[in-house]
């Protein structure tokens, strides 16, 4: 080793005081490092996944987690085995989304060919916007929107995988404005009329900040009244349409949703498609949540006459576990309606003089340049296990979540707050010694302080992690959200005897 390094001295050549001979990296080390990091993820993370005996979290504060990570960057670095201890710290404090108790958000679980396509991208660093340097994930992209695409009901269209079901919103919002006024692009906002756009007091924040985003303004998203269940009412709908048409505003755009964040509500489709053709309006769906009931033969009736929308937001990352991020915005049109809105003909990239067909250099559809190639692991999962593997995912979720309403039903101190007709089972749990109190202001009050107490007894336990929040002037309940293939009956079962267990001194 003293030898070949005495040889590169001696042979050195020199920029700047740089030693330009040879790979400045030591590949070996490297190499070994990866080894033993993934064995510390396969030990600690992959085998650990469905361990009920694990703890969801293992809680610390803040100042304290700060002094346990030692997080501070240094002038040389660390040593490999201090890496692979920090390695170890990282994924002891972090949360388990993979573990079945794990109940907190609308994605979960663990998909072992997920997974697997993520560490290939990951180890292949590619991005996504030519085929020059992307061939396979293009194509790969390519044939998950035509799929998906026949899942909606189209005969044909287009889309493009995005970081979030916000920036797909984002996109498709965007893209109705284009479609309302394309001089938009070139000359922007001024001169326009007041444009109006329309959604439910249930949709997702992002219709908000896409809103403020993209200059539309917040003031001018009207919000529509939603029933008891949380649907859209497409009655409200038509009145508020030719409300905006009385004050000469001009309205481009009506966003449904299909799987609400907190109830799991689907709008009425076909109707609020009726008013849209009636008044000319662009059609999106919000379907980030509740796209993926269209892969259930039995459960895609919840999403009847998304085929008339324009535009469908779908994310697989969260019920068919893709892994975070995997959305797709879905659009109807195939006229090149994407790449006209989002174009910018950067020549360095998109010459049109390559020796292969340009057409599949899809990276002016996108606001973005670097774009990962987030369908691949999707398109990996579904080759590993089929739709009729993604269909029983579906199916076995949504009866798990009724198999926990009918026990919630049974047991004293439990109320739903409505029936759920998705994977959202919301409830309050009413401790011993408010159970003869009088319905009232006083109740209620009370009851809003349990579900915050009960939630960090289990952070600190470690047990679970279930969400809670109030809502539409009701008071703090749980969303208990089924999603993971991990998840079994017994799982149901200690969600509701863990809750009993750290209320019963409440």
């Amino acid at each position: 080793c003293k030898q070949e390094m005495l040889q590169k001295k001696k042979n050195a050549v020199l920029v700047d005081g740089v030693i330009l001979n040879g790979p400045i990296m030591d590949s070996k080390a490297g190499e070994k490092f990866v080894e033993e990091a993934c064995k510390i993820i396969m030990e600690e993370v992959i085998q650990k996944a469905d361990d009920v005996t694990e703890k969801v979290c293992e809680w610390q504060a803040p100042e304290t987690l700060k002094q346990i990570l030692d997080l501070e960057m240094r002038d040389t670095g660390e040593s490999h085995q201090k890496l692979l201890q920090l390695c170890r710290d990282v994924i002891q404090y972090s949360v388990k989304t993979s573990h079945p108790r794990f109940f907190n958000q609308l994605y979960a679980g663990i998909d072992y060919y997920s997974l697997v396509a993520r560490f290939i991208t990951e180890a292949l660093n590619p991005s996504v916007y030519t085929y020059e340097v992307s061939p396979v994930f293009l194509l790969v992209e390519e044939a998950v929107i035509k799929k998906m695409i026949e899942f909606i009901g189209w005969e044909e269209g287009d889309g493009i995988f995005n970081p979030g079901g916000s920036v797909s919103n984002m996109y498709a919002m965007n893209l109705a404005r284009y479609k309302f006024c394309p001089e938009i692009k070139e000359k922007g906002l001024s001169g326009l009329p007041r444009l109006v756009l329309f959604t439910s007091e249930e949709c997702h924040y992002s219709m908000k900040k896409a809103a403020s985003f993209l200059g539309i303004g917040t003031e001018n998203v009207y919000f529509i009244k939603t029933d008891e269940r949380g649907k859209m009412i497409p009655e409200e709908l038509e009145k508020q349409v030719q409300r905006a048409r009385k004050e000469g505003s001009a309205p481009f755009l009506v966003c449904a949703t299909a799987g609400t964040t907190v109830l799991g509500a689907f709008d009425p489709l076909d109707k609020i498609a009726d008013i849209c053709e009636k008044h000319g309006l662009w059609l999106h769906v919000d379907a980030s949540w509740g796209g993926s009931a269209l892969i259930s033969r039995k459960h895609c009736r919840l999403l009847h006459g998304i085929h008339r929308a324009d535009s469908v937001a779908w994310n697989p990352h969260k019920m068919l576990l893709a892994g975070i991020q995997c959305c797709a915005l879905l659009v109807k049109d195939n006229s090149g309606l994407l790449k006209k809105c989002y174009s910018a003909k950067a020549a360095y990239l998109f010459q049109q003089d390559k020796f292969y067909d340009v057409s599949y250099d899809t990276g002016d559809k996108s606001i973005q340049c670097s774009r990962r190639p987030d369908a691949f692991k999707f398109w990996l999962m579904w080759k590993a296990l089929g739709t009729t593997g993604l269909e029983e995912r579906v199916n076995r979720a949504l009866a798990l979540a009724r198999y926990l309403v009918e026990e919630i039903k049974k047991r004293e101190g439990f109320q739903l707050l409505l029936e759920p007709e998705y994977a959202n089972v919301c409830f309050w749990y009413i401790p011993p010694s408010l159970r003869k109190m009088e319905d009232g202001p006083e109740f209620w009050q009370k009851l809003h302080q349990v579900a915050p107490i009960i939630k960090e007894r289990m952070m600190k336990k470690g047990s679970m992690m279930l969400g809670y929040q109030p809502h539409q002037g009701k008071v703090n309940f749980f969303r208990q959200v089924v999603i993971s293939p991990h998840v079994s009956r017994e799982d149901m079962d200690f969600l509701l005897d863990e809750i009993e267990l750290l209320a019963k001194d409440l």
